[in-house]
């Protein structure tokens, strides 16, 4: 279960991954876990209730590490914050075939891999996200943590993204004039 149920994240895009590890080393980031794959099933009624009321809940498989998700309504500003409540399970179909028996169907897949990065002090966290529709940096932390890094690499708050990967994948698909689907590689 996470310590701080409370998420506070931006993404911020970048053009490629060895530019983005560059930038992560630059800024005095080191690698706390290795590049994994990873698999995220995202749940929901058949009415959409959660997505409606920008509610999340998540199966995602990483590596070896299975772990169920939900984040409650985001408030979006500079960052975006939201509850978050995590815990791990031993078996993926298990839990898939609760969440159906409770009323929830998968109603959206999305992939990509995943490196964290820590600073050797500090208690925020960024990632390198490969996604199929483009390569992004994650800083997770407080506020004032994650304008202090974005800055430390070249951001500014002009280019923070608050938006999930399902908007970036929408967002993709239209631009590219793309049938949406799954955000899968």
């Amino acid at each position: 279960m996470s310590h701080n149920p409370t998420e506070t994240e931006i993404k911020l895009a970048v053009a490629g991954v060895r530019p983005a590890r560059k930038l992560l080393r630059s800024a005095g980031f080191r690698i706390e876990r290795r590049r994994v794959f990873e698999s995220n099933l995202v749940f929901d009624t058949p009415r959409l209730t959660l997505r409606r009321t920008s509610q999340l809940l998540r199966l995602r498989q990483a590596g070896k590490a299975i772990t169920v998700t939900y984040k409650g309504k985001p408030v979006v500003g500079r960052h975006k914050s939201r509850e978050e409540l995590e815990f791990t399970v031993p078996d993926a179909a298990m839990m898939a075939t609760i969440f159906e028996r409770l009323g929830y169907r998968p109603v959206f897949r999305y992939e990509k891999f995943r490196t964290e990065y820590r600073l050797e002090r500090g208690s925020g966290l960024a990632t390198l996200d490969e996604t199929p529709v483009g390569i992004y940096l994650e800083l997770e932390g407080s506020p004032a943590w994650i304008d202090r890094m974005a800055k430390r690499m070249g951001f500014g708050d002009r280019d923070y993204i608050t938006a999930s990967y399902a908007r970036l994948y929408l967002d993709w698909c239209r631009e590219n004039r793309v049938t949406p689907g799954n955000m899968v590689f």
